[in-house]
């Protein structure tokens, strides 16, 4: 009986017994790079979960047909270093993604350093349905692509995130914890989750304005001296060392104000907005929802772009 045509394996022509060994020699045959296509006439998952159990990450899971009456996934064997990659790179390099990790609370700002695997892991989510949806967003044709912030220049990406995001944070703070006060003061009494909302974005704005001030006194111009350094010019050497001693800080106020966004999130049942809700309520509740966006993508282009090419680009001209 034939089983394997074209490099697909039709699973439901295998003795019951025989499926997943045959499956698994089969992927043991597989250079690195190359990939088989299994058919079956039920969603394999569990089959996943043992390759990864069995053989480790080493391989990736792509589903071309999901049923009703038939599934086709395509298993890849990973290349030496592949699928090591955390939220943060993996966000950097095609931001698009990142709309996937925020569909499922992944965090790929400040959690970023984790792999998907890990991430996936921690949350209690389903690796198989978010690998499955990166590779999908990778086939998918570049419309509405993002800016390229990968590409540009440092000292370019510095000042990018102080015209567009310092600039907005400056702009909206101020509104929000007017309305974040004036709406605990009229509706707290009947919704006392709003006393700790204005209390945690008081405390926002209390991490997030010297936050700003430190990046574009301190660390931001020692960034672009860097970057001119490349060019012949003279670093002058910083109070604090290498740059990464004030990154490490930086990256320590940010995962201090993005908890604070997502408790703000939770408080609110994730900006759910009562029966009772007035205008400013609903106003409160937008401009909230919409910081946070900012913010995550604000955190994303110095934690996982900016900084550790700075990182690297200091360790290049120390050498």
């Amino acid at each position: 009986m034939e089983t394997l045509t074209e490099n697909i394996l039709n699973v439901t022509l295998l003795d019951p017994r025989m499926k997943h060994p045959t499956i698994f020699a089969h992927f043991d045959k597989l250079h690195e790079g190359e990939s088989f296509v299994i058919h079956n006439d039920h969603d394999p998952k569990p089959l996943y979960y043992q390759l990864l159990g069995e053989r480790g990450d080493i391989f990736t899971w792509v589903y071309l047909e999901q049923g009703p009456e038939w599934w086709k996934v395509k298993i890849s064997k990973k290349v030496t270093g592949e699928g090591k990659e955390t939220l943060g790179e993996i966000a950097a390099k095609d931001l698009r993604k990142a709309q996937i990790f925020k569909k499922y609370g992944l965090d790929f700002c400040c959690g970023g350093k984790k792999t998907v695997k890990e991430a996936c892991e921690a949350k209690g989510i389903d690796v198989v349905q978010i690998e499955n949806e990166l590779q999908q967003a990778e086939s998918l044709a570049a419309t509405g692509r993002p800016l390229p912030y990968n590409d540009w220049s440092l000292d370019f990406l510095s000042d990018y995130i102080v015209n567009t995001h310092h600039s907005y944070i400056k702009k909206n703070l101020p509104d929000i914890k007017t309305y974040a006060n004036k709406v605990m003061r009229v509706h707290g009494n009947r919704h006392p989750e709003l006393l700790k909302v204005n209390e945690l974005v008081l405390a926002v704005d209390g991490e997030l304005t010297p936050h700003m001030v430190k990046e574009e006194q301190i660390l931001f111009p020692y960034i672009k001296s860097l970057v001119a350094a490349k060019y012949g010019k003279q670093v002058e050497a910083g109070s604090f060392g290498s740059v990464k001693n004030p990154i490490n800080m930086m990256e320590i106020e940010h995962d201090a104000v993005g908890r604070m966004m997502e408790d703000i999130r939770s408080i609110t049942d994730n900006y759910t907005l009562p029966s009772d809700a007035c205008a400013s309520y609903s106003l409160l509740y937008r401009l909230l929802s919409e910081f946070e966006d900012d913010l995550h993508l604000h955190i994303h282009l110095e934690n996982n772009i900016l900084f550790p090419k700075a990182i690297e680009l200091e360790r290049g001209l120390s050498k």
